[in-house]
């Protein structure tokens, strides 16, 4: 760890090199999930888990804003609850994820009642959630910095799953189709942010351990589904069992 104070684009960097080495695209599971390894079964875990996280991401928003005195900051960053809760006219990206559980045969109530996740899931997503609500304001936003990451995933998933999955069509996709430019304008905002407000060296290296952390947020996520679903295949009472299983 560097006492240094780094420049704006060094921070950057630092934050980037985060990405390359630790975001969840590099997981075995993301890599089964992409090249239609899995069965329909381990497909629906995964977007009934999954399902915990994004409903969890307006709540850590929330705790977000309400910590908030900055009117500007507020008013920035209230969209990202509505991109995921919906508003007039807009349905919202936790129903378009429920319109890809729909069609991967699962109950929309089940799936949002969440009993069928795995413990795990539902902790990682309860760390995030308090991480937010807890530590420094700046640790707080940067936390939201795997967005960066995030578009190559999508990409990645909306091409593999639609040509090596017959269960999924171009309706599933919608969710990921509209985060390509939702999450471009996010990151792009957090980055200034955290750029400009970074201002000691204790805060920025603050600032980028908080990119590791939600990181190790989404890894967990993915550890624990290749653990019930693909090897050793142990799912835990109570979690979902697919078909057969």
């Amino acid at each position: 760890m560097t006492s240094n104070l780094l420049s704006p684009d060094e921070l950057e960097a630092a934050i980037r090199e985060v990405g390359a080495t630790r975001y969840h695209d590099k997981h075995p599971f993301h890599h089964l999930l992409h090249g239609g390894k899995l069965n329909k079964g381990q497909v629906q875990a995964w977007a009934l888990n999954r399902y915990c996280y994004q409903a969890g991401v307006p709540r850590k928003d929330a705790a977000l804003i309400s910590r908030v005195e900055d009117r500007e900051l507020r008013r920035e960053w209230v969209h990202r609850i509505h991109d995921h809760d919906g508003h007039a006219g807009e349905e919202g990206g936790i129903e378009r994820w429920l319109v890809l559980t729909d069609v991967l045969g699962l109950d929309r109530a089940y799936v949002m009642s969440m009993q069928g996740a795995l413990p795990a899931t539902r902790f990682a997503v309860e760390a995030y959630v308090r991480f937010v609500r807890e530590m420094p304001l700046l640790d707080a936003v940067a936390s939201s910095l795997t967005e960066l990451f995030a578009p190559r995933i999508h990409k990645e998933r909306i091409a593999g799953m639609l040509e090596n999955y017959d269960f999924v069509g171009e309706r599933a996709m919608q969710y990921f189709r509209r985060r390509l430019d939702q999450a471009n304008r996010d990151s792009d905002f957090a980055l200034d942010y955290v750029k400009r407000w970074a201002r000691t060296p204790q805060e920025q290296q603050a600032a980028i351990a908080a990119v590791r952390f939600k990181c190790d947020v989404l890894w967990a996520q993915l550890d624990a589904l290749h653990h019930a679903y693909v090897t050793p295949g142990l799912v835990p009472p109570g979690a979902f069992r697919p078909e057969g299983v």
